[in-house]
This record gives C-alpha cells, structure tokens and sequence, in this order.
C-alpha cells in the first residue's frame, strides 16, 4: 500500500494496484471525513450512510499517480 492524497480534496488514503483493472483503497477516518464526494453522497441520502460507489476525483487521482509512477501497478 503506498500513501496517495486526491487531488481534489486532499484525503489520504492507502492505495495498492494489482493491475490496471484491480485497485484497493483504505480510508482512514480522517480521509472519510474529508472526501467531498462522500460529503454530498451522505447528504444526499439524508446522512443514513448508503451505498457509496467511489469518489470519482480519488479515482483519476489514482490513475494520473500510476501514469506518473508513484503508484506501481505490476505488468501481467
């Protein structure tokens, strides 16, 4: 896992690559606070903590990371 922060409003997450395809995230609580998306999605459902299927900006944070080489992504 190697640290990453999104781009658009700073969370820090651990982020690990299996392939172009695969990636995992941990979210710290810090970072769950901070995730804008997050934010909306849970005002959205009036704070009751549904389904949230990722955060977009987190998402091409990570892609951009692995184009530039901060986040190996192993060949097949």
């Amino acid at each position: 896992m190697r640290p990453l922060c999104c781009l658009r409003c700073g969370a820090g997450v651990e982020v690990r690559k299996a392939s172009w395809e695969q990636t995992s995230v941990q979210w710290s609580a810090q970072a769950l606070g901070a995730c804008l998306e997050r934010q909306a999605a849970r005002a959205a459902d009036g704070g009751a903590g549904g389904l949230f299927e990722g955060c977009t900006a987190l998402r091409e944070s990570i892609v951009r990371a692995a184009l530039e080489g901060a986040i190996p992504v192993p060949e097949d």
